[in-house]
């Protein structure tokens, strides 16, 4: 696991549609990949590919459960993210960007 990761790239993960909905399904605690793919409404290899960057920094757990991928969420280092004051203006303008590609 990599500590230095691109700030920016964590928060365009964290509010793109549908790795937010995983991430709000890992709130609730460890989901196997086939769950998070099928409430997605994606394949079990999306959900790799949407995870992949937070999974090599940490932010996303994984581990091995009779033979299944289970994820879980760093629940504390997602939270610094959003609360780092360096951070709440890349959070604003992401919000924003999102915001511009709806209207």
């Amino acid at each position: 696991m990599d500590n230095a990761f691109d700030r920016e790239k964590v928060v365009d993960c964290m509010f793109d549609p549908v790795t937010s909905s995983i991430l709000a399904e890992l709130e609730d605690g460890e989901k196997d990949c086939s769950f998070l793919a099928e409430k997605s409404s994606i394949s079990e290899n999306e959900v790799f590919e949407r995870l992949s960057y937070l999974l090599e920094h940490g932010f996303i757990f994984e581990n091995s459960a009779n033979g299944k991928s289970v994820f879980s969420a760093n629940a504390e280092k997602l939270t610094q993210i959003i609360e780092n004051s360096d951070t709440f203006n890349a959070t604003i303008e992401g919000l924003e960007k999102m915001d511009s590609y709806l209207n």
